[in-house]
């Protein structure tokens, strides 16, 4: 039974995929922080371009 519970505590083969999860996770969370602040941005710079297009397509 020691030798068990000894091996169980070494092995860290499961470790890696916890961390490779939670980078995962980290990377998301960046990425919808970063798309939730530049969509105001970018919607408003569609605006004006969408207002821009029948002045443009007139002359």
């Amino acid at each position: 039974m020691s030798k068990f519970v000894t091996r169980f505590l070494k092995d860290e083969s499961g470790a890696t995929a916890i961390e490779y999860g939670l980078i995962a996770a980290l990377i998301a969370v960046v990425l919808i922080t970063a798309l939730n602040t530049l969509s105001g941005k970018i919607s408003g710079t569609f605006g004006l371009i969408s207002e821009k297009m029948p002045q443009a397509a007139a002359n």
